[in-house]
């Protein structure tokens, strides 16, 4: 016979978060059947509900995230750049 391992370990959140979306069973029961606290299952549950609109296509979202984070990434990149051309034109200013 398998037994569950104490105190949760090496449980993914989304077994759990997802039986609750499903409400098949209550928090407690879904909390002892993994050997975890309720507050956990509430928590798994929450961040499974607002991850939804990224994993089922709301490509929108998505590559909103996506281009913020591109652009950022630039903007730190002219950043670098700008600075390592005013020190070129510091330290070279004498050969002009």
């Amino acid at each position: 016979m398998l037994q569950k391992q104490k105190g949760g370990y090496g449980i993914r959140p989304s077994l759990p978060g997802m039986a609750a979306i499903k409400g098949n069973q209550t928090v407690n029961e879904i909390a002892s059947e993994f050997c975890i606290h309720a507050s956990l299952v509430n928590k798994w549950k929450k961040e499974a509900i607002e991850s939804l609109p990224l994993v089922f296509g709301n490509s929108k979202a998505k590559q909103t995230k996506e281009t913020g984070i591109e652009r950022d990434r630039l903007y730190q990149k002219v950043g670098q750049l700008q600075v390592e051309l005013d020190w070129l034109k510091k330290n070279t200013g004498h050969l002009y």
